[in-house]
């Protein structure tokens, strides 16, 4: 199944607290629920103004509608065509 890095502009992200991206988490998995098992939130990165998302997801358009359900923005979507990491250099 494809993976996803979708980028979110959030003013302020990095300064929400742990009961503010309790509930952010809450609502998506509330929403991934509906949806079924076909799409997977995998992890989270929170900066300053964006919170970048990683998803397992058939398509761009279920991570779209997804977003739409759970009033999330949505800046990109972009397809994970490969994965690197210091082992790749081995």
């Amino acid at each position: 199944m494809p993976k996803f890095v979708i980028e979110r502009t959030i003013p302020g992200a990095g300064s929400l607290t742990a009961d503010q991206l309790k509930g952010i988490s809450q609502t998506s998995c509330g929403v991934l629920k509906s949806l079924g098992p076909q799409i997977q939130w995998v992890q989270s990165y929170v900066t300053d103004d964006k919170i970048y998302c990683v998803y397992i997801s058939p398509d761009e358009e279920t991570i779209r509608e997804h977003a739409k359900l759970g009033q999330f923005p949505v800046d990109s979507v972009r397809a994970v065509r490969s994965v690197i990491d210091p082992t790749t250099a081995e």
